[in-house]
């Protein structure tokens, strides 16, 4: 099972969509939910009856989200059936809809939902058509992680747009609001109306494995005007955008899918530091907010992580910085959230904590079942689970999923990966990418000057759907720039074998471009670099992750940072060597030095131009 992120239901009455999605305020609900933001307006009573019709089987469903394999609701290849069966114990999506009534479907690569866009709006249509035929039928908020950068889930032909470090480094709130609207907009005219995006953490600790360059950096500050401004694009598009991790991930050296994090900041340090982009989320009306599985002793000494705490989901998150949206779990199958409790405790605990939606549980019959006997025994009340379910409703009734759902091919011929979006992204890149170092003038590189460049360095697989791999495209680029570019693969622990390669091959160019990731003190890429260096000729490197990376080649005179290796930042980057486009991004996080840590090489708003 990947982590990223039964039994019949006792229905009876089959009502028309139509009285459904009509149900008006004649109709009463006996709940006992507070009304405290909620006044009983027209709409807050429909979706209130609708929440009277529902039996508790079907309560239970729509506080989850969940994968499901294949590219199709009905009709999946039998090797998705077959993952189906050995994960969920359903044949297909429709069928998982069917059994346990689940409000959201999260969208995932390698459950190979997202094959082309015309596909997936396919699917989605298929996954609200089967949710809708059901008794007291209701729409699906359908999810995924588009945060673009190094995490998306719908690659080409979509618009991919930089990272959210690289983002950061642009500094611009008009360029990070373009993003959400246009990748709202194509993730909407696929069907898919919830994204996991933006990142609110602020990245403070080099080492962070998980977050890095998936936060806009260090600065809170900054980092929430971008969050800010990238929410109000994502909801002019209608679509749900969601801050996460909440209470804060940015400074923790524990991967929390294989681990669980502690972070130690005081909680004045929180105040001031993790908690303000949050603030600002829920300032600007952010529709969900995702937990972290980490723990926070300074706001709750229990050892329980945030996503299972009460005092930070309820006491800080609900209570203090009074919001009253969608709480969604980060995925229930990640090692952060199952340390300490069993499966069948987990959701139980979340929504105990205050958490609305239980995200892509390891085992959903066994989430399912144990929050329904909770309601059955008492621990949990069937009111409990009502505030939640409206806070999901009302989410869905402002994206207006209850009065039309489906969406059409004509729409995706006219959305998505249109030349106006790719062009835009292309532009909003070439703001991003940061000159960190530019000794002797040694860039921009002329081609008539230096006509053969040599491209070797690290190809991780690309991270998007995008074309790959990163030397590939670098060489293409500076190509079509007028240079004769070669592309040698080198990997990110080059062996002595692979350097000798490169560093013979480096005699025959006129320069050598090199792209690097995530090098440490002890990296045979440090090894290569050295190399290339020994043999005369010009050496340009390109951090394709961390822009930390420099600080471990102190004699490379030229060095840029991509923060990602996506295609749209390295064609970008390329401009910039070719010196088509003139460097302006400026660091967003601080570069210690690689051999005294407490001391800072390149401060946070460092960069150069031409």
């Amino acid at each position: 099972m990947h982590d990223n992120s039964t039994g019949s239901t006792g229905n009876t009455a089959r009502p028309s969509r139509r009285t459904v999605l009509t149900a008006t305020a004649g109709l009463t609900a006996a709940l006992t939910v507070p009304a405290t933001a909620h006044a009983a307006t027209p709409n807050e009573r429909r979706l209130r009856a609708l929440v009277s019709r529902m039996t508790l089987q079907e309560k239970v469903g729509q506080l989850f989200v969940m994968r499901v394999y294949g590219h199709s609701a009905t009709d999946p290849d039998q090797a998705d059936i077959d993952a189906n069966l050995k994960e969920i114990g359903v044949r297909t999506a429709a069928e998982l809809i069917e059994k346990y009534r689940v409000g959201g479907i999260i969208y995932f690569t390698w459950a190979h939902n997202t094959r082309d866009p015309h596909q997936i709006s396919e699917l989605s249509n298929g996954i609200q058509r089967a949710s809708l035929e059901q008794p007291r039928g209701l729409p699906l908020l359908i999810t995924t992680d588009q945060e673009h950068g190094i995490v998306c889930r719908v690659g080409k032909p979509a618009t991919l747009f930089p990272g959210a470090m690289a983002i950061g480094a642009g500094r611009s709130r008009t360029d990070a609001r373009t993003l959400g609207r246009i990748s709202g907009a194509e993730l909407r005219a696929m069907g898919i109306n919830q994204d996991y995006s933006p990142d609110a953490d602020v990245n403070v600790n080099p080492a962070n494995p998980v977050i890095g360059v998936r936060s806009f950096g260090a600065d809170p500050d900054a980092v929430a005007g971008l969050v800010t401004a990238e929410v109000k694009g994502y909801q002019a598009a209608r679509v749900a955008a969601t801050a996460k991790h909440f209470p804060g991930h940015g400074d923790t050296a524990v991967d929390s899918h294989t681990g669980f994090p502690v972070i130690t900041h005081t909680r004045e340090v929180w105040e001031t530091l993790d908690a303000v982009p949050f603030k600002a989320a829920i300032e600007a009306g952010i529709d969900s907010i995702m937990t972290a599985h980490i723990q926070f002793p300074a706001l709750d000494d229990s050892g329980d992580p945030a996503t299972l705490s009460h005092p930070i989901l309820t006491g800080i998150l609900r209570g203090e910085l009074g919001y009253d949206g969608v709480v969604v779990t980060d995925s229930l199958g990640m090692e952060g959230v199952r340390t300490k409790y069993g499966d069948n405790r987990v959701p139980v605990l979340a929504l105990k904590a205050g958490v609305d939606q239980l995200l892509n549980p390891p085992s959903l019959d066994v989430a399912w079942r144990a929050v329904l006997q909770a309601v059955q025994i008492g621990e949990l009340t069937e009111a409990r689970l009502d505030e939640s379910i409206l806070r999901i409703l009302r989410l869905k009734a402002r994206l207006g999923l209850l009065d039309k759902v489906h969406v059409t091919r004509a729409g995706v011929d006219d959305t998505v990966g249109t030349k106006s979006h790719l062009a835009t992204a292309d532009r909003i890149a070439e703001r991003t990418t940061t000159l960190l170092v530019n000794e002797d003038g040694i860039l921009p590189l002329d081609h008539a000057a230096v006509p053969r460049i040599l491209v070797v360095g690290a190809d991780p697989d690309s991270p998007s759907g995008t074309t790959g791999p990163p030397t590939g495209v670098l060489a293409t680029t500076l190509t079509e720039l007028g240079f004769t570019a070669t592309a040698l693969s080198t990997g990110t622990a080059p062996s002595p074998a692979v350097i000798a390669k490169a560093e013979a091959a480096a005699r025959d160019a006129d320069a050598v471009v090199v792209g690097t990731y995530n090098v440490t003190a002890g990296s045979s890429q440090r090894t290569l670099v050295e190399r290339l260096l020994a043999t005369g000729k010009p050496v340009v490197a390109v951090a394709i992750r961390n822009p930390y990376d420099v600080a471990q080649f102190p004699a490379v005179k030229g060095y840029l940072a991509s923060y990602s290796w996506t295609d749209v930042e390295l064609r970008a980057a390329a401009r910039v060597i070719a010196g088509r486009v003139d460097p302006s991004g400026r660091l967003p996080v601080p570069v210690q030095r690689a051999d005294d840590p407490g001391q800072v090489l390149y401060p946070l708003g460092h960069g150069l131009t031409y």
